[in-house]
C-alpha cells in the first residue's frame, strides 16, 4: 500500500507532468513588429546623419528583417546581422560579449566561432522575461552609437510586446 502512495504522489508531482509534454510553446515577434523596430531604429541613425544597416532576428538568431540605408558600407549588412545573431544566441548585449570575450579572458576563444561579433550595436528583445529575438546596427561611428539606434528600434516596439 505504501508503495502505491508513493507512487500516485510522484504521478501527481508537477515534475511528471513537465516530463510528458513533448512540446513548448515559445513567443516570437511578428515580421511587422520586427520591421517597426528596424525602421526606428534606421530613423534614429538617419537624425545623427549616420547610414547604418539593421538586422532584427528572431530567438534563434534568424534574420526578419534587414534594412540598410542607401549610403551604409557593404560590410554593414553582415555586420548587424552578425552581432544581432551574436546578441540572441548568447542572450546577451553584444557591448557585453566584447568586454567578456577579450583577450586573457576565459571566454576569449568564443570570438574565433564562426558569425560570433564581439562589439556594440546588438541588444535584445526581451518581454515577460522571454527572449522574442535581438536587433542590431551597425556602421554608426562608434558602438555606443550603434547601441543608441538598436535601443530606439527596442524602445518603439514595447507596448506591443508586452505581455
Amino acid at each position: 500500500m505504501r508503495r502505491i502512495l508513493i507512487l500516485s504522489a510522484l504521478l501527481a508531482s508537477p515534475m511528471a507532468i513537465w516530463a510528458q509534454q513533448g512540446t513548448f510553446t515559445t513567443r516570437s515577434l511578428t515580421p511587422e513588429t520586427a520591421l517597426t523596430a528596424a525602421r526606428a531604429a534606421l530613423e534614429q541613425c538617419r537624425r545623427s546623419n549616420q547610414q547604418v544597416a539593421v538586422a532584427v532576428v528572431d530567438r534563434a538568431g534568424l534574420t526578419q528583417v534587414l534594412l540598410r540605408d542607401r549610403f551604409a558600407g557593404a560590410h554593414t549588412v553582415d555586420g548587424a546581422m552578425n552581432k544581432a545573431w551574436t546578441a540572441a544566441s548568447f542572450r546577451t548585449p553584444t557591448t557585453a560579449v566584447a568586454a567578456e570575450t577579450q583577450p586573457g579572458k576565459p571566454m576569449s576563444g568564443v570570438r574565433g566561432l564562426p558569425r560570433v561579433f564581439a562589439g556594440g550595436g546588438g541588444l535584445l528583445i526581451e518581454a515577460g522575461g522571454s527572449l522574442l529575438g535581438a536587433i542590431a546596427v551597425s556602421g554608426a561611428p562608434t558602438p555606443e552609437a550603434d547601441d543608441q539606434c538598436a535601443a530606439a528600434g527596442v524602445k518603439a516596439i514595447a507596448d506591443q510586446i508586452e505581455f
